[in-house]
């Protein structure tokens, strides 16, 4: 199973036609989530200009990115951007790194589906500890004669490298369908007496 794939955009858009151009990303999220492995988009509006969008969208693997990338839903939707929003930069993160990147500007759209950090924690720890139980295994012939700062500071450079990847990519690859899981709805025995407006996931 391949690591899950975001893909950041920075688009430049009509400054005369922002409540169009929103209008359209709306469409394309409701094109993408019919796909299979779509995980969530959004887009973030710069603080520096308002015409600067960076639109964020994530699929499950490289592959199932492919599928919408390639598609003829969305040949058709960027066509219709023809005119309002020009495409300037592209970048493209995989496994956890986006997980330790809180965007300075809000966003104006559905959430990615990030992992809490309950259970960034656990595909942490499940990988942590044996790698780190073998590694003071391994080396302990060469250094257990070391002082405790030295035999960490020895363990702790070997293991970083092989952590960051390794075993974190591996990690969140076999984990993938339980970290990106919709969230279940928490369900309250007793009736409420407000009721608000349903929240609505865009």
């Amino acid at each position: 199973m391949n690591p899950a794939v975001t893909v950041s955009i920075t688009r430049v858009v009509d400054p005369s036609r922002l409540r169009q151009v929103e209008v359209w990303a709306r469409a394309g999220q409701d094109l993408a989530r019919h796909f299979p492995g779509y995980l969530g988009s959004g887009w973030i509006q710069s603080q520096e200009s308002a015409d600067r969008w960076h639109m964020l969208y994530r699929f499950s693997s490289e592959r199932t990115l492919r599928v919408w990338e390639e598609s003829p839903e969305r040949l058709w939707w960027m066509n219709t951007a023809e005119g309002m929003v020009q495409h300037d930069r592209e970048q493209r993160r995989t496994g956890i790194e986006g997980w330790f990147e809180e965007p300075a500007d809000g966003i104006v759209a559905e959430p990615l589906r990030t992992p809490p950090r309950w259970k960034q924690m656990i595909s942490i720890f499940v990988v942590f500890f044996p790698v780190s139980l073998a590694l003071q295994w391994l080396m302990s012939p060469v250094i257990g004669g070391w002082v405790l700062p030295l035999r960490v500071l020895a363990s702790t450079v070997v293991a970083v490298p092989l952590m960051t990847y390794f075993f974190l990519p591996w990690s969140t690859r076999v984990l993938s369908p339980w970290l990106h899981a919709p969230r279940r709805a928490r369900t309250s025995s007793r009736p409420s007496t407000v009721e608000g407006p349903e929240s609505s996931a865009l």
